[in-house]
């Protein structure tokens, strides 16, 4: 596996390696699981471009609003959302 790196060009083109799962995605936000912790993007047309877990590898294009990590794993964040929609 290639250790966690991020690439952005003018807030419309991300590719990150280091990636080891997907927890979530649509056209305004996706959610990853990382070598150094879960990472969400929120943008606008968010489109994936590249998947290749086995690799590690993702890349996608759209306007990019924010790049948030988070120690907490996929499964602790979607408690927590779910726990949020249902309380």
């Amino acid at each position: 596996m290639n250790s966690h790196q991020l690439t952005l060009v003018k807030r419309e083109k991300l590719t990150i390696d280091g990636v080891t799962n997907v927890g979530s995605y649509d056209p305004t936000e996706l959610l990853l699981e990382t070598e150094d912790g879960v990472l969400m993007i929120k943008g606008e047309n968010l489109h994936l471009t590249q998947l290749n877990l086995e690799q590690g590898k993702i890349g996608l294009t759209g306007m990019i609003n924010s790049l948030n990590y988070s120690n907490e794993s996929l499964t602790q964040k979607s408690r927590g959302l779910f726990g949020k929609i249902f309380k």
